[in-house]
């Protein structure tokens, strides 16, 4: 009985403290669950394994995506999940990716040698 209790209250407790804290990384505009409007609510890291770069990228609500940098013009690609990510360079040196109903922009410069929007 005693093993249940301290596992509920250990839950309980992870449970209060996930949804209060705020993401920790850069700050960048979101649009997510489908909304039409940018808002300043998400938050990303760099990490690298190996060769490798990756960017993760967390809402509020604690949900993230986890993107791979690639070096070939398209600038990331989905490194997890079954939704595919879209990016899109704009006109003012942003890249604006899709995945599922979200959508990120992350201010970015393109390789001269990328092909163009």
């Amino acid at each position: 009985m005693r093993k249940g209790l301290a596992l509920s209250f250990l839950a309980a407790l992870t449970a209060c403290s996930a949804g209060e804290e705020t993401p920790k990384g850069r700050g960048i505009d979101c649009a997510l669950g489908g909304s039409d409007k940018f808002l300043p609510e998400c938050f990303v890291k760099d990490s690298r394994v190996g060769e490798r770069r990756f960017l993760t990228v967390r809402n509020k609500t604690g949900a993230f995506r986890r993107l791979e940098m690639v070096d070939d013009g398209r600038g990331v690609i989905a490194a997890d999940g079954a939704d595919e990510a879209v990016a899109k360079w704009s006109a003012e040196g942003v890249l604006e990716v899709a995945v599922g109903g979200d959508r990120y922009r992350f201010p970015a410069r393109m390789k001269s040698d990328a092909p163009q929007p």
